[in-house]
């Protein structure tokens, strides 16, 4: 992923910037994943979640009119209407909804226990917007899926974090990023730390992101979607392997 280098120009006095390029991911093989994948990714100084929300809406409302003529796409048999305005919908609020759990429950699940929570979203939450005639933003994840998203000022049990969700499909992946060096290194060595304890390929702790961190990252918001997701959606098929030219198996 570009992500760390692409924070870095934000440091270096580069207000705005985007760039569209294969990632990788090890592992991940389905009808939505590949190792390999197209990803559409930005950043904008001095801009909030919010911000960046618009973006996105705006973002795939375009590319979906452009492709087909008009705002409505069919996923796995139900209708979308891109043309109407995308819900922004809590996580928590999504699992009162979804779930029968209430968004305390969901967040305090989340944060004690992250397997249960996981199998809660997969399980009950997510296959219910398969269903939704419109486009739906996830937000405002439990804190223990910050990453690298900074926490809600007014309650930092839930973080600036979204997702997009169209027919059941997940888009992206975006923050509102956390600029602390310090919290960043926290959670940097907390994720060692859990990966070694699943005997799980340990990463070096990247110092030039953090040095940079260190220098003064300006506050900022980003994104990050899955163009190869995009594109299947726009053509009808939920296997993005009909959209590249070499998926897994292909080399």
């Amino acid at each position: 992923s570009p992500e760390y280098a692409m924070k870095r120009l934000l440091v270096g006095g580069v207000p705005r910037c985007f760039q569209l390029a294969h990632a990788f991911r090890r592992g991940e093989v389905g009808s939505r994943h590949n190792p390999e994948f197209l990803m559409l990714e930005w950043y904008r100084a001095y801009a909030t979640m919010e911000h960046v929300l618009d973006d996105t809406e705006q973002l795939v409302r375009f590319v979906v009119s452009e492709m087909l003529g008009g705002t409505k796409i069919e996923v796995s048999g139900t209708v979308v209407d891109l043309g109407v305005p995308f819900e922004r919908l809590t996580v928590g609020a999504a699992f009162e909804r979804y779930a029968g759990v209430s968004a305390k429950d969901a967040v305090a699940l989340a944060n004690d226990d992250e397997e249960s929570f996981f199998r809660a979203l997969i399980d009950d939450v997510e296959p219910r917007l398969e269903a939704e005639t419109h486009a739906i933003f996830l937000t405002d994840y439990p804190a223990s899926q910050a990453s690298l998203a900074r926490m809600r000022p007014s309650d930092p049990s839930v973080c600036e974090r979204f997702e997009l969700f169209v027919g059941g499909v997940e888009l992206c992946n975006g923050f509102g990023e956390l600029t602390d060096p310090r919290e960043q290194r926290v959670r940097l060595l907390r994720d060692q730390e859990a990966r070694r304890a699943a005997s799980k390929a340990v990463y070096p702790v990247d110092e030039r992101f953090l040095a940079a961190l260190e220098e003064g990252m300006p506050p900022s918001a980003g994104n990050a979607l899955g163009v190869d997701r995009l594109v299947a959606l726009c053509l009808g098929t939920d296997r993005i392997a009909t959209v590249q030219a070499f998926p897994v198996g292909w080399l």
